[in-house]
C-alpha cells in the first residue's frame, strides 16, 4: 500500500510542477463572483490604454484567427477526404474532429513563427488583461 501512494503523490507532484503556470489565472477563475464578460471594444480599450501589454496581447489575439482557421481548413478537408473514400458517416465524424484538432495545432504553429509569439509572453499580456478588467468592472 506505501508504494502505491508513493506512486501516487510522485505522479500528482510530476504533474503539479509541469502545470503550475495554471495558477496565474487561479484568482480569477476561482472567485466567489465570476467576472462579468467582455467585448472585443473592452479588449480594445485595454490595448489601446497599455503600451507595453496592449500590443502583445492584439498579437496573441491574431494568432487565434489563424488556428481557427487552421482548425476549419483541417475539419473539412480530412472529412471530406474520409467521406469521398469511405462513405462512413461515424469515419467522417471522427476525421472531422480530428483534423479540426491538428489544424488549430498548425495554424498555432504557423501563427508562433509568422508572428513571432516565441519572443512574447503572452500570458503576462492575459494576465494583466485580466488585472485591468477586475478592475474596471468593480
Amino acid at each position: 500500500m506505501g508504494e502505491s501512494r508513493s506512486f501516487a503523490e510522485g505522479f500528482k507532484g510530476f504533474w503539479e510542477e509541469r502545470l503550475s503556470f495554471l495558477e496565474n489565472y487561479t484568482r480569477f477563475t476561482k472567485r466567489d463572483t465570476p467576472l462579468p464578460s467582455w467585448s472585443s471594444s473592452d479588449v480594445e480599450e485595454f490595448i489601446a490604454s497599455d503600451p507595453v501589454h496592449g500590443p502583445t496581447l492584439k498579437t496573441a489575439r491574431e494568432a487565434a484567427t489563424f488556428g481557427v482557421a487552421g482548425a476549419a481548413l483541417g475539419a473539412v478537408s480530412t472529412a471530406a477526404f474520409a467521406w469521398k473514400y469511405s462513405r462512413s458517416p461515424h469515419g467522417a465524424a471522427l476525421s472531422f474532429l480530428g483534423g479540426g484538432v491538428f489544424g488549430w495545432t498548425f495554424g498555432q504553429e504557423v501563427a508562433n513563427h509568422t508572428l513571432q509569439l516565441y519572443k512574447l509572453d503572452t500570458m503576462a499580456a492575459q494576465v494583466k488583461f485580466m488585472e485591468w478588467w477586475e478592475r474596471k468592472s468593480q
